[in-house]
């Protein structure tokens, strides 16, 4: 039988995930990456190139090469290579053709089912054209789902069970979308959605072509090779304006003059200009937002959290614009590139039985605690332990002047958190800023009779205080926690030595801190011996260390 991934068809980019021990992962592509440019291109020898290879040769082979397909998709549309016409549906086929054979290398074995997502905007004809694009490509569409809701499912499985209304932003290539969800118990319901499928990165991208081109003396409108060049420059420097206030567009050898004399494009252009010839794109975000409060009825200050996703989220008048609108700061604690395809993924797992709800808890047949400094599980209630019991661990800072520390919570056996399964998360914001070790943080573990878990953090020096509830049952079946008790037995010995691996690395590192305490030659040994990662010769450091 084969297996199940999760696939966000993106207008400029596409992601495929799988889910491993319930948790979905991306796949990265046979060129490394974790995102796949969604270009196909003919090449003079018949061969089909698609991702990467394609986008590079883009240049040289502008008439033959296929992008943001995804915009046409549901329509009449049709590209002709060598007397043939390519529909919409062909060309997204072979993108996803190629991101089931990169998760098929990935997983060693035949990928048959897919959950494909769309924009929340589309229509029936372009959900249908998608679903054929799928069965082109020798998938199996188990279904096809919303961008937003696939995102939101990701982000909700991955923030307990508390009920909370999010707000998911989704500016992508060539489409942008606006939902309102709410999440709990296991339960996303999407209340309203808006957007454009007309409007995304590829748009602010023209607008850096249409200014430069203004700005250049030649006409270049019909060079088809040239043209291609200063688009892939115009996507560069918008990537670029996101991390800086300018940036310069160098393009050598553009074209000729009237005397055969080689040309050369170099324009500066600033954050500032950008954001002024591209405002009218970023006020057309402004409806759909205010159409989905409308629709769902609801205060902006109901919504308790702000989810960014697609890669055009990045730019900083969006965020601005995002923090305008609603009052308060996006969530920075998803991948906006890749959480989309991560619910996807988490929902192909639901549809083929493979995914239950990982925040119910039945009974503690596992350990419960959180992740230390070292990515150490530090347990807090022990497996068997009988309800209702509560526990609490005082915990502090890894470092200078946090105001923030992330709470993350954990299942199993193994020392390290790595090899046991996540519960969920939770941000614990307020504190004040101090030295490393100073800061006093309770962390609370509650279990009723009911099996309802909470867990708490709180400052004791501020008092500022963060929660979440898990209900219900074990989110792990019986012989997986038979695996993971003799996988921890059996593994016994790996995991003391990565442990206290773990545990002189942080000696280490609070040695260095401190190291205007110990002789130079001292400490020098040290870090080399931690550069190198040679955990015998920093225990024979440590040994030889006097104050």
């Amino acid at each position: 039988m084969g297996r199940a991934v999760g696939i966000d068809l993106g207008t400029t980019n596409s992601v495929v995930a799988v889910l491993e021990g319930g948790e979905p992962r991306v796949i990265a592509n046979a060129e490394g990456s974790r995102t796949t440019p969604s270009v196909v291109a003919f090449a003079k020898n018949g061969e089909v190139l698609v991702g990467q290879p394609a986008k590079n040769q883009a240049v040289t082979n502008v008439e033959r090469t296929v992008r943001s397909v995804k915009r046409h998709i549901g329509t009449a549309w049709t590209q002709e290579v060598d007397g043939k016409g390519y529909t919409a549906q062909e060309i997204s086929a072979r993108v996803l053709l190629k991101l089931k054979r990169d998760a098929e290398a990935y997983l060693g074995e035949e990928v048959t089912d897919a959950v494909i997502t769309v924009p929340a905007y589309f229509e029936d004809a372009q959900r249908q054209a998608t679903t054929e694009a799928g069965r082109i490509a020798g998938l199996n569409v188990l279904r096809i789902v919303n961008e937003p809701t696939s995102a939101a499912l990701a982000y909700g499985l991955d923030r307990g069970g508390k009920e909370q209304t999010i707000l998911v932003f989704d500016l992508g290539g060539g489409t942008f979308d606006v939902s309102l969800l709410e999440l709990g118990d296991g339960v996303v319901e999407v209340r309203a959605t808006s957007g454009d499928n007309h409007l995304g990165g590829d748009d602010w991208d023209q607008r850096i072509v249409d200014w430069v081109l203004q700005r250049f003396a030649v006409d270049l409108s019909k060079d088809k090779m040239a043209m291609q060049r200063v688009r892939e420059a115009a996507e560069k420097a918008k990537i670029e304006l996101s991390a800086s206030t300018t940036a310069t567009i160098n393009l050598p050898y553009i074209t000729v003059d009237g005397d055969k004399n080689p040309l050369f494009l170099d324009e500066t252009i600033s954050r500032a200009e950008f954001e002024r010839i591209t405002k009218d794109l970023l006020d057309r975000c402004r409806a759909p937002f205010h159409n989905v409060i409308k629709d769902a009825g609801v205060e902006v200050g109901d919504i308790d959290h702000v989810v960014l996703v697609g890669g055009s989220t990045r730019m900083p008048a969006v965020n601005e614009l995002v923090r305008g609108l609603i009052g308060k700061d996006p969530n920075k604690g998803v991948n906006p590139d890749e959480v989309v395809a991560a619910g996807a993924a988490l929902q192909a797992g639901v549809l083929k039985d493979e995914v239950k709800d990982v925040l119910l808890l039945d009974v503690t047949p596992l350990s419960l605690g959180i992740e230390t400094l070292g990515g150490v599980m530090t347990r807090l209630i022990e497996r068997n332990t009988t309800i209702p019991t509560s526990r609490t661990e005082v915990v502090t800072t890894a470092g200078d002047n946090y105001t923030s520390i992330p709470v993350q919570v954990y299942q199993g056996e193994r020392p390290m958190t790595a090899d046991n399964k996540r519960l969920g998360m939770f941000e614990l914001t307020g504190l004040a800023p101090a030295p490393r070790g100073v800061p006093r943080i309770e962390v609370r573990f509650d279990i009723d009779a009911n099996g309802i878990v909470q867990v708490s953090a709180k400052d004791l020096d501020t008092g500022a205080e963060q929660s979440m509830t898990i209900t219900g049952g074990s989110a792990l079946p019986e012989d997986e926690i038979d695996r993971m008790i003799r996988d921890a037995e059996e593994h016994a010995e790996q995991d003391r030595r990565r442990r206290e691996e773990a545990e002189l690395r942080n000696t280490a590192e609070s040695l260095l801190h401190n190291a205007d305490a110990y002789p130079p030659d001292q400490i020098a040994a040290v870090r080399k011996a931690l550069d190198d990662g040679d955990m015998d010769a920093l225990k024979a450091a440590f040994a030889a260390m006097r104050p």
